[in-house]
């Protein structure tokens, strides 16, 4: 996170070379990415419940908070408040089912990803070994200098997994026909195409604008290419959410994925911290929005509280 610090001061030093009609179109290019988004999601999630209508301003409320909390929340804490929100505008909606939702709205992105990934590998620009220096990590070795409390938790966990079993077995029926209503679009192939692949094809589009209009506005060469290269970046981060919206992790891909371009350091740098701060400021405005008018709070742990009350119900 030094690194990631450091940046910070270096975007301030850059600031007034920043080309502000640019950045004004890759936060519209942003914004609009969202609506198709929200779009998407809405199909997923009306498919699931076909008797009741979801208005899409509720859905792109609540989707436009989630991408706020998860700006500042590592691990994807914004979902939890995408699902409470949608939730509350849904007659006996349950989690079991807004869940699947929320994977069925990823498969595109995973599959497009890593088409993405496979790319930049494939043509020498991300070196497999050289990658996993640049990822976060996990210290395994503590695990094993600790053999007590490896042993420990090992047990808590087998504990836990025990009555989570037995739990579920209770409840394995009800629980299996919510889930299983979280995926009903995939059994529509037209209707899948129609109001999920076609919005969310749309948004990348408008994702890959986003990325241009940022190396514009920076005075990074702006192309396609390196605009995909910034995705490259951005999704790798988002694989491994170690830190709240990437902060660090994207610093170090980028700087690496754009060596020997002729870009230089303290720009790249720029560039980097100066497009997430833009893109968090941009969430964080209409996920605060979205939450104060649809939840008539803005206090995450509120939020919390209410879900981990309502999942305690019975779904």
């Amino acid at each position: 996170m030094g690194h990631f610090f450091h940046a910070v001061g270096v975007f301030f030093h850059h600031l007034a070379a920043v080309r502000w009609e640019f950045l004004g179109l890759a936060i519209a290019c942003h914004v609009i990415k969202l609506v198709f988004r929200a779009r998407a999601w809405r199909a997923i999630v009306q498919a699931a419940y076909p008797e009741q209508r979801l208005k899409f301003r509720s859905a792109f409320g609540a989707y436009v908070a989630g991408v706020g909390v998860n700006s500042v929340v590592p691990a994807r804490g914004g979902d939890v408040v995408k699902m409470y929100l949608v939730k509350q505008r849904i007659t006996d909606a349950s989690y079991a089912t807004l869940a699947p939702t929320l994977i069925v709205e990823t498969l595109f992105d995973f599959a497009t990803s890593s088409i993405l990934i496979a790319w930049a590998l494939a043509t020498g620009v991300l070196p497999t070994h050289q990658l996993y220096s640049r990822l976060p990590t996990v210290d395994w070795k503590f695990f094993l200098r600790h053999e007590h409390f490896t042993l420990i938790l090992l047990g808590v966990l087998a504990v836990v997994g025990v009555v989570a079993i037995v739990w579920t077995r209770r409840r394995v029926d009800g629980f299996r026909e919510h889930v299983a209503r979280g995926f009903t679009i995939l059994h529509d192939r037209p209707r899948f195409l129609r109001s999920v692949i076609l919005p969310q094809t749309i948004s990348w589009v408008f994702r890959i604008a986003t990325l241009f209009f940022f190396l514009k506005a920076f005075g990074v060469p702006a192309t396609i290419h390196n605009a995909l290269l910034v995705q490259v970046v951005d999704s790798l981060a988002t694989l491994f959410p170690a830190t709240p919206g990437g902060a660090g992790t994207k610093q170090g891909l980028t700087e690496f994925l754009f060596r020997g371009r002729g870009v230089g350091h303290t720009l790249l740098l720029a560039f980097s911290v100066g497009m997430n701060i833009a893109l968090t400021v941009a969430n964080l405005i209409l996920g605060i929005a979205a939450i104060g008018l649809m939840a008539k709070t803005l206090s995450f742990k509120k939020l919390r509280q209410r879900s981990q009350a309502e999942q305690e119900q019975p779904a």
